[in-house]
């Protein structure tokens, strides 16, 4: 059976290749966290989206790719853009107000957004009831491992929980605007780097709207993770998630990101010795068998 990009199931390089790209975004939560005294959250995204444009706007030009050439492609650009310097306005400023557990819960939302929104915008990439039952088992991993969120403490932690889920919206739909458009017609390079270009200044007017600043030149530490972001994380996997989704169905794709904040716990773990439990196992296998059942073929 001969597929389009739009419903292309994942082979197993491609799964290889997203379950490795997790792994790397589960690290990063880790590094983000581990800078977050030093270089605050909005900050920390300016620099991945401005340093990250430099690296990839480098790496494109000495490949000969094209991008400057007129493909129609400007204002969507700069709508994936601005969605995705809004999914990390909302993600840096929610963490302010509700704790780290029910923002990832949340924030995971996200694949069961782009699944909804694939049926209306991206032609056949529709999930079959096994499918649907594989990305909620995948959710219930994770409510296991993070525990299932009370009802809001005080109006303050509610609306970071709506800024989260507003988060995972902007995610989605940065994904579904490239999938379901000429954007899925250009190269990885392009895509990532409307997205960097628009997000550097916009939040860098944010963080400075909302006052953060660097007290002193960070540690060495902590300048070797944001190297990590900006190099590998942003310049690295971020190119290569935009080429899997111009390839692969969005749907299937999203639904493997649920392994990230579980690599998340587990580079937790080895790189500041936070606890693991048994319920983290049972997680991981409910997450794994949901996957399973996304991308199991017809």
């Amino acid at each position: 059976m001969a597929y389009s990009s739009q419903t292309r199931p994942l082979d197993a390089l491609a799964i290889a290749t997203v379950v490795g790209l997790c792994l790397c975004w589960g690290f990063n939560q880790v590094a983000i966290k581990f800078a977050i005294h030093e270089v605050p959250p909005i900050i920390q995204a300016t620099l991945r989206s401005f340093f990250g444009a430099l690296f990839v706007g480098a790496w494109a030009l000495s490949r000969g790719v094209p991008l400057f050439k007129r493909d129609g492609t400007l204002l969507l650009g700069i709508i994936a853009g601005a969605l995705f310097a809004l999914e990390f306005l909302l993600m840096a400023r929610a963490l302010v107000w509700t704790t780290a557990t029910r923002a990832t819960l949340f924030l995971y939302v996200a694949p069961f957004v782009v699944v909804i929104g694939s049926r209306w915008f991206i032609p056949g990439d529709h999930f079959r009831i096994s499918q649907w039952l594989g990305l909620l088992l995948s959710f219930i991993g994770l409510v296991l491992a993070f525990g299932l969120p009370t009802p809001a403490s005080d109006p303050h932690q509610l609306l970071g929980d709506i800024m989260m889920v507003g988060a995972a919206v902007a995610w989605a739909a940065t994904t579904l605007v490239i999938k379901a458009s000429a954007l899925n017609n250009v190269s990885a390079e392009k895509n990532l780097l409307y997205q960097l270009a628009v997000s550097a200044p916009l939040l860098a007017l944010a963080a400075l709207a909302f006052g953060e600043h660097i007290e002193a030149m960070p540690s060495v530490p902590v300048i070797g993770t944001l190297a990590y972001q900006i190099v590998w994380v942003v310049s690295v996997t971020f190119l290569i998630w935009f080429a899997l989704i111009v390839r692969y169905s969005a749907s299937r794709l999203s639904a493997f990101t649920f392994l990230t904040p579980l690599f998340g716990v587990a580079a937790g773990h080895l790189l500041l010795k936070e606890p693991l439990t048994l319920p983290f196992a049972v997680a991981v296998a409910l997450v794994a068998a949901g996957l399973v059942l996304v991308n199991r073929p017809r």
